[in-house]
């Protein structure tokens, strides 16, 4: 698949390449971004090269991964989110901010308008969100995404080679008034 540029009320969200090695590099030396995501720890130089250069190119061509880069107008890198694709009908989104621009609601709305691509232009029928426990910035930037908190999984994911429960969240076509390409039977609320 071709990249693909969104845009939302404040954004650009595009693929990230060459020209952008540097300000994925240095924004990605922030300690909570190596706490909390799955980037090797310590980010180097040679980690930034192969993710605008060969990770993200690749996942597109391929259609496993959807990267974007959340740039202001002025071409300022604000954070990333991606999709990964987990099956035909479900992605799992990522994301991260940049330290100097958390707060500003940058990434809940890059998040709301990948999932809304995602629905859209994958024709997913899910896309969930998961992060370790503890991790309340991407739980809160999700749940204002419109995510649905689902509960907490056991050992669910490694994070620095080490086994962590985690929170699981999805968001649906329904959640943003679309339709899904597949009928959705919710279970009955319990009595």
């Amino acid at each position: 698949m071709d990249p693909v540029t969104l845009t939302t009320g404040r954004l650009l969200l595009r693929t990230v390449g060459p020209q952008d090695t540097d300000a994925v590099y240095a924004a990605v030396q922030d300690p909570d971004i190596q706490r909390w995501t799955s980037i090797p720890a310590p980010y180097l130089p040679e980690h930034a090269r192969s993710f605008t250069e060969q990770l993200v190119p690749e996942g597109w061509a391929d259609g496993s991964m959807f990267t974007f880069g959340l740039f202001l107008p002025d071409g300022e890198l604000t954070g990333m989110v991606s999709l990964t694709m987990r099956s035909l009908s479900v992605a799992e989104i990522g994301f991260w901010g940049a330290k100097e621009h958390r707060g500003n609601g940058y990434t809940t709305e890059a998040a709301r308008s990948v999932g809304r691509w995602a629905f859209t232009g994958l024709s997913v029928d899910r896309v969930e969100w998961r992060a370790e426990v503890g991790n309340h910035p991407s739980r809160a930037v999700a749940e204002r995404a419109g995510f649905a908190f689902e509960g907490t999984l056991r050992s669910a994911i490694i994070h620095q080679g080490v086994r962590r429960d985690c929170w699981v969240g999805s968001l649906l076509p329904s959640d943003l008034g679309l339709p899904s390409t597949a009928p959705y039977l919710p279970a009955p609320p319990r009595s």
